[in-house]
């Protein structure tokens, strides 16, 4: 049979005085532990099945069909009160949808009358006018200051210079940077000479110079797009340093390529591989002087004669 009560030393106690036996005398299987649960939301009572120890089946088999009988009963019952619950609920509902759709059900009544009217009326019919003849004019090109700013024509570096000086006054005005030293002057025919300096010159340049690579990136952008001129930007003797280093590491290569007729660099960093292309160029003007992509993403030069510059 099975016992239910709120622990199991009760549904032990339960299950003994149903048998008429001592507890001792049980043979206990737990179907479920209880639970407390918490402020009664997921409490659980205990389930055990029993039976008398050397008992015939018979009892067993009895208890435990009254047992079930008595379950499916109540289960019986709760399904029947549910179910009443349901379908007064859902009378009212359909009541609800019933009076809702009475009003729409005249408006469309109404509806098809008035359309029963006006079909059997046969409106006069009425030739349109013809459409007035509209001359084709030529296409308007509406230019934005965006476009007369914007532009590829190479400027003067001379009529530019106090521009741009201002803008990167006005730029760092706005940054938590402090610079001081801003002096943008002519480096040749078609570059910029832009210096900066100052007590965060350091934090301009950046770990590796990578400030100083995005800040050479931002400034050629514009002032490339806007006057078509190129740039070079030093930040407290940074570029000169990067010079320097580059030269005293090519020069063991430049006499390599002198005597063998080629050569290559090691992997270099953006700021460096564009100085080493520079000086190689400048060394080596009949030679092909190209930039190569390593196995590892990484970028080095070349120098040899197989591509020719003007080949």
């Amino acid at each position: 049979m099975r016992v239910e009560a709120n622990s199991l030393e009760e549904a032990y106690s339960k299950a003994a005085k149903e048998l008429s036996c001592s507890v001792t005398e049980l043979d206990l299987q737990v179907l479920q532990y209880p639970k407390s649960g918490f402020l009664g939301i997921g409490k659980k009572s205990a389930i055990v099945e029993v039976k008398r120890k050397n008992s015939g089946y018979n009892n067993t088999n009895t208890s435990h069909q009254k047992y079930e009988k008595n379950f499916q009963n109540k289960n019986r019952n709760e399904r029947f009160n549910n179910r009443k619950k349901f379908d007064k609920f859902d009378k009212k509902e359909r009541k609800i949808k019933d009076e809702i759709s009475a009003p729409k059900q005249e408006a469309l009544k109404q509806e098809v009358k008035k359309q029963e009217i006006t079909q059997s009326v046969k409106p006069e019919v009425i030739p349109a006018a013809p459409a007035p003849t509209v001359k084709k004019s030529a296409p308007i090109h509406i230019t934005t200051p965006f476009d007369d700013r914007f532009h590829k024509e190479k400027t003067d570096p001379k009529n530019v210079i106090y521009e741009v000086q201002e803008s990167i006054k006005m730029l760092f005005s706005n940054l938590c940077f402090e610079v001081h030293d801003i002096d943008v002057s002519v480096y040749d025919e078609e570059t910029l000479l832009i210096k900066l300096d100052g007590p965060d010159a350091a934090l301009l340049i950046g770990k590796e110079g990578c400030r100083y690579k995005a800040l050479s990136y931002l400034f050629y952008s514009w002032i490339n797009i806007k006057y078509a001129l190129g740039i070079r930007l030093e930040i407290a003797e940074f570029l000169k340093n990067q010079e320097e280093m580059i030269g005293h590491y090519l020069e063991p290569i430049i006499e390599r390529i002198y005597a063998q007729g080629r050569g290559q660099t090691k992997i270099l960093d953006g700021v460096l591989i564009k100085i080493a292309l520079e000086r190689l160029r400048s060394e080596f003007p009949e030679k092909y002087v190209g930039i190569k992509n390593g196995r590892d993403g990484g970028r080095f030069i070349v120098v040899n004669d197989f591509n020719r510059k003007n080949t």
